[in-house]
């Protein structure tokens, strides 16, 4: 991260802005999500949301280049988990930041 005041450079803002890109996408944050309840594997994910086999892994590989999501063998199955709480800390903050434009929103509107 850039030091406090100082512009982050380039490179740095590109590397940034892909992995907001990674975020951006729904289905890769409804993965995380289920994957936030426990580790499980691609079957159940097909199950839980109605993705196809190859969208889920292809969605998995990217969120594991970003390094939010790992894998692990279980004898033949493959057991995803997601790694760290960056993702339900970013959630989180995001989440305060629209409440707070929404009472802001509220409170105008009460006031018009």
């Amino acid at each position: 991260m850039a030091a406090p005041g100082s512009m982050p450079s380039p490179q740095l803002l590109e590397e940034y802005s892909q992995f907001f890109r990674i975020l951006s996408e729904p289905a890769r944050l409804q993965l995380l999500c289920h994957l936030k309840q426990g580790p499980t594997d691609v079957a159940t994910l097909i199950e839980a949301t109605g993705f196809s086999q190859s969208h889920i892994s292809r969605q998995l590989g990217q969120l594991q280049r970003a390094g939010l999501v790992r894998c692990d063998r279980d004898g033949a199955r493959t057991i995803w988990q997601a790694e760290g709480d960056l993702v339900d800390e970013l959630c989180h903050l995001v989440q305060g930041r629209l409440r707070q434009r929404l009472e802001a929103q509220l409170q105008q509107f009460k006031a018009a």
